[in-house]
């Protein structure tokens, strides 16, 4: 991307006298330096929104949800450049990045098909058939924080900010500061599509700091990241008595079942575990195979794990680019090195990969897992995955459960089986015959988590749901006068119990 073209999307934002050098993850080499707000322009961005949110709540929801469609028509014409921001900033494949253009490609057909129903006046079963009526108003919350990570930038930023738009709110969004440019590039395309500048507002700044004025400020707030720092959300938002839904962390399994093939089983955990390099909160990084064919599905898995392309390249060459940082790396050699000094055997992997560039890390297997390393229990976010065997699906389903976690699960093997095991798992989303996808493409379906995988439902009607107001009005018909005294009470009592016998 030029120089020129960073400056117009970086001029989104205000001007600051603080900045951080951003840095592209395959090479190590600086893209750009991004202003850091101050938590007085956060609160200038909010009052900003403020005022301009009445005005975008009186346009009619089936306009709004007009903007959301040809947002989606300018999503698919510049997918090369969306992808290619992606690949710049996270340092994700060709095909990860495409995954994650499709994925917004979808949030955005789904609510602008969905909003005007869903948000239309619904009537409800009155309290008393013919002498009462009900229904209930949909009305925005006003204004929507949104924070997003840097993992999935665009898509979960679609899945946050596209339905708190269509519903009528204004949105401040905190986007990650390493991939800022995806984001406000997004927001550019949204702007073309008629949804106003002040409707949409993108701020960059110290996480916490940012984050927390954000939370302080707005109406309700939705929020992506750690379980640690979902906590420190939600204790904020309880405090002001705002409403939040929080998407956290996991540990997510995947069972393998008796019966199933070995060979498709491994390519299903190497889809579901290494997609951006491991650094997604559905990804797997546990599987539970049958003892009997335990060796046989480890040798099918590292030989395929081994044979993966790993690199940077802007075509779809690579099966895996690198991680996002320094953090990252440093976190995953920290799992392995632990796990190993305790026991744990090498399948595949297991090392940096410094000659391909800073970040990256081959995708590793591991095995003899006991209760006493890191990666038993923690979540590792990297491309890194515990092999462990089983000798009944009754012990398999407790060995999945046996976490705090609940996001994301995945159950291989003969279907009508595998689909009464995913009933047993006590997980937000369970794929069968697939790592995330097919749970995470279901838009018309809640997505969330379960313990402490976070709060609340995106996607489906809760998607949008969630950034309203129910408003119920109940209107007396006028057939039959109500009673304001005791005595009318005692008279209307005969019929009133009879009219509860009929409706029984």
């Amino acid at each position: 991307m030029s120089e020129t073209s960073i400056d117009t999307l970086l001029a989104h934002l205000p001007p600051s006298a603080e900045a951080v050098t951003i840095v592209n993850p395959s090479t190590g080499k600086k893209i750009y330096d991004l202003p850091q707000l101050s938590v007085g322009q956060i609160a200038k961005a909010v009052a900003d929104a403020r005022l301009a949110q009445p005005g975008w709540a009186n346009v009619p929801v089936k306009e709004r949800a007009k903007a959301l469609s040809r947002l989606h028509d300018l999503l698919l014409q510049n997918q090369n450049n969306l992808m290619d921001l992606l690949q710049l900033e996270t340092g994700k494949s060709r095909a990860h990045a495409f995954e994650e253009v499709a994925g917004s490609l979808g949030s955005a057909r789904y609510f602008a098909k969905t909003a005007p129903k869903t948000l239309k006046t619904q009537n409800t079963i009155a309290g008393v058939p013919l002498l009462t009526k009900s229904y209930v108003m949909y009305t925005p919350v006003g204004l929507v924080g949104i924070i997003t990570p840097w993992n999935y930038p665009l898509a979960l930023q679609m899945l946050d900010v596209l339905p708190a738009l269509v519903a009528g709110n204004a949105v401040i969004q905190k986007a990650d500061n390493q991939t800022a440019l995806v984001s406000l590039y997004a927001r550019s395309l949204a702007v073309q599509a008629g949804i106003p500048e002040s409707a949409w507002t993108i701020v960059v700044g110290e996480g916490a700091a940012v984050g927390n004025a954000i939370t302080d400020s707005v109406d309700f707030v939705a929020f992506t990241g750690s379980t640690a720092t979902g906590r420190v959300v939600a204790e904020r938002a309880a405090k002001r008595l705002i409403g939040f839904s929080l998407e956290l962390g996991g540990k997510n399994p995947l069972i393998v079942l008796p019966g199933a093939k070995l060979g498709d089983a491994a390519e299903k955990a190497i889809a579901g575990a290494f997609g951006n390099s491991g650094q997604l909160c559905v990804s797997i990084e546990r599987v539970y195979v049958p003892n009997n064919v335990k060796e046989e599905f480890q040798r099918e898995l590292a030989q395929r794990v081994t044979s993966m392309a790993i690199g940077k390249s802007n075509d779809f060459a690579m099966d895996m680019g690198t991680l996002t940082g320094i953090n990252q790396l440093t976190r995953v050699q920290d799992f392995v090195s632990d796990a190993v000094g305790k026991g744990a055997k090498v399948l595949a992997g297991a090392k940096a990969l410094p000659e391909l560039g800073p970040y990256f890390y081959a995708p590793t297997v591991l095995t003899n897992i006991n209760e006493d390393m890191r990666l038993a229990r923690e979540e590792v976010f990297g491309p890194l995955i515990a092999v462990v065997g089983y000798d009944t699906i009754d012990e398999a389903v407790n060995l999945a459960n046996d976490t705090e976690y609940g996001l994301n699960a995945s159950v291989v093997g003969p279907t009508k089986l595998a689909k009464q095991v995913a009933g047993r798992i006590m997980a937000g989303s369970v794929n069968v015959n697939e790592g995330y996808r097919a749970s995470m493409a279901s838009l018309d379906s809640p997505m969330g988590g379960m313990k402490q995988s976070g709060v609340g439902r995106r996607n489906g009607q809760y998607g949008i749901l969630r950034f309203t107001e129910a408003r119920t009005v109940g209107v007396s018909t006028g057939l039959l006068k109500f009673p304001s005294r005791a005595r009318q009470y005692n008279a209307m009592a005969p019929m009133m119990n009879l009219l509860a016998k009929l409706l029984k």
